[in-house]
C-alpha cells in the first residue's frame, strides 16, 4: 500500500529560521518552496535521502498548522507515506476501519494528491497519504 516515507512535516513559526536550521546547519538541500492556499500554509521541501523534511508555516490564523502551533509550539506535525494509488490506499484504510480526516484526496504540494488520517487511528500521529504527481514521482 505504501512505498516509502514521503516526508516528515515540521511546523515552524518562522520559515526562514527553519530553513537556516535544516539547510545551513544540518546540510539538507532546499528543493521546493510553495504556498499551498488550500491548507493555509507556506511549505518548503528539503531533501534527506530519498525523502524530505517539509517545513510548514501558517499564512492564515485559522489553518490547522496555526492551531497546532498555538497548542503545541514548533515541532513535528505529521508523517507522510508515499503511495502509487491513493484511491486504493484510502479504500483499504476504510475497509480496515481506519478513521480518515479526508474521505477524498485533495491537492497538495507539487501537484500531489493527499489525504490525512486521524491521529486517533494511528497511535496519536497525524498521518498523510501522498500520491506524487507524475512530474515529481519517485
Amino acid at each position: 500500500m505504501f512505498g516509502a516515507i514521503d516526508h516528515i512535516g515540521v511546523a515552524v513559526e518562522d520559515l526562514d529560521e527553519g530553513i537556516a536550521l535544516y539547510r545551513d546547519r544540518l546540510g539538507m538541500r532546499e528543493q521546493h518552496r510553495e504556498t499551498v492556499e488550500a491548507f493555509g500554509v507556506e511549505a518548503v521541501l528539503l531533501e534527506i535521502g530519498g525523502s524530505h523534511i517539509e517545513l510548514l508555516t501558517p499564512i492564515s490564523p485559522d489553518s490547522a498548522v496555526a492551531r497546532y502551533l498555538d497548542r503545541n509550539g514548533p515541532g513535528m506535525h505529521h508523517v507522510a507515506y508515499r503511495t502509487d494509488d491513493i484511491d486504493a490506499a484510502l479504500e483499504r484504510l476504510r475497509e480496515s476501519s481506519v478513521r480518515l480526516l479526508d474521505e477524498e484526496p485533495r491537492a497538495g504540494i507539487r501537484d500531489s494528491r493527499v489525504a490525512f488520517v486521524h491521529p486517533k487511528s494511528t497511535g496519536g500521529v497525524l498521518t498523510e497519504i501522498v500520491q506524487p504527481s507524475e512530474d515529481t514521482h519517485g
